[in-house]
């Protein structure tokens, strides 16, 4: 009805009464639901003046007449629904659209609808839909169209109205959609999991559906030039606020695994909030809660605030005072130049596994930044290098360095 040519006349009529008087086609959608039935309407007088359809009125209450004639100005042979007449009005009477656009509008409308696509969806270019005598509509183009149109800033408002309506789910940038499934994904593996701290290797879907959400995450984690959420300052805002309404927690400032560990045994807690005891070799998904809460109470000063007021809530206490290893801070006065070394590896080393797991390899030229004492920067760790080296240097090792690494989970110490 939108698009169709056979209502043309119709059309016409309808924008010749409005001319006259706009109270008439105003009363058309409420008015125009029938049954189908006959019905008499209106009637006249002797002089040939409109009256109410049982005799009502009289010939001189004008606005008796206007009601009658508004009653009357459309019988459909078949009940429409309101919301069809409503957009048939807005968009043939009201403001008239060019029917060549409407029929690219109402052809983007039935495709969505015949291959049950809902929310926002990019047209691939080459699609081609048989609409009316037209036997290949290039749907696919006519949508590129709009883009440009858009972009040249040649799009009418009412029609990128149209167009952003959820009925026709207009993609205006490539990564609009891509960035769409992706936060399907998110929500979906963070109503499965109750966090979006994912290892960097996890993928999450059914099939040929699977989606990378650990290195999704990574990424968008990313800060600085490459920030993860784009260059462009308010998408990045919007996207932003839009993985915060997901989990609040998804750019904490401690490593995702830390908070992945965090999450699982918030999850396992009792009634009263607090854990039941976990000891080390208990495993959930590959890791070990029971040797992540030893190691959390050994280095529970090196923790952030918030990190210890959120383990203290579940019950777990310092076991230590702040004098063990490992330690981002710079080594104690009489330390020579090989222990500071050494204390500053282990600090990035055991950074390293609080955010990809004691499992994973350091790569050779891998770097890790740790904060230092005394220091205004960040301090860079060659810690690739530091790894190598200690492994072929563990004969000479202190039991102390020894045993420091095999609380983080080094299995050659």
């Amino acid at each position: 009805m939108v698009a169709s040519a056979s209502f043309k006349p119709l059309v016409a009529v309808l924008q010749g009464l409005r001319s006259h008087d706009e109270r008439l086609v105003e009363q058309l959608a409420s008015r125009a639901l029938t049954s189908g039935k006959h019905k008499v309407h209106l009637q006249r007088d002797e002089d040939g003046r409109i009256v109410g359809a049982g005799g009502e009125g009289d010939g001189g209450d004008r606005d008796g007449a206007h009601a009658a004639a508004g009653s009357a100005l459309l019988h459909f042979s078949s009940p429409r629904d309101a919301a069809t007449i409503a957009a048939f009005l807005r968009t043939r009477v009201y403001r008239p659209e060019s029917l060549v656009w409407l029929e690219g509008y109402q052809a983007l409308l039935r495709w969505r609808k015949e291959n049950e696509i809902t929310g926002v969806y990019a047209v691939p270019y080459d699609v081609e839909v048989e609409l009316g005598a037209t036997k290949a509509f290039p749907l696919g183009r006519w949508v590129h169209q709009q883009r440009r149109a858009l972009r040249a800033r040649k799009l009418e408002e009412r029609r990128k109205v149209l167009l952003d309506a959820p009925e026709a789910g207009m993609v205006w940038e490539p990564g609009e959609e891509a960035w769409e499934a992706k936060l399907a994904a998110l929500r979906s593996y963070r109503r499965a999991t109750g966090h979006l701290a994912p290892r960097q290797d996890q993928v999450w879907g059914q099939g040929e559906a699977m989606v990378p959400v650990g290195q999704h995450m990574a990424n968008l984690r990313r800060k600085g030039a490459k920030n993860g959420l784009g260059k462009d300052p308010e998408r990045a805002a919007v996207r932003a606020a839009q993985l915060t309404e997901i989990d609040p927690d998804w750019d904490c400032p401690w490593p995702l695994d830390w908070q992945r560990h965090y999450r699982i045994l918030a999850d396992l807690a009792d009634a009263d909030g607090h854990l039941p005891e976990i000891q080390p070799g208990v495993l959930f998904e590959g890791d070990d809660l029971g040797k992540w809460l030893q190691r959390q109470s050994r280095s529970w000063f090196e923790l952030s605030n918030e990190q210890q007021r959120r383990l203290s809530a579940l019950g777990l206490k310092p076991v230590e005072s702040p004098t063990a290893v490992p330690a981002a801070k710079s080594a104690a006065k009489g330390q020579g130049k090989t222990s500071q070394a050494f204390q500053r590896g282990l600090a990035a080393l055991a950074q390293w596994v609080e955010r990809e797991g004691a499992h994973r390899p350091v790569p050779r030229g891998h770097s890790e930044e740790i904060a230092v004492d005394g220091e205004m920067v960040p301090v860079a760790v060659k810690l690739g290098v530091w790894v190598s080296n200690t492994r072929a240097r563990r004969d000479r090792l202190t039991p102390e360095q020894r045993t420091a690494l095999r609380e983080l989970g080094i299995e050659w110490a």
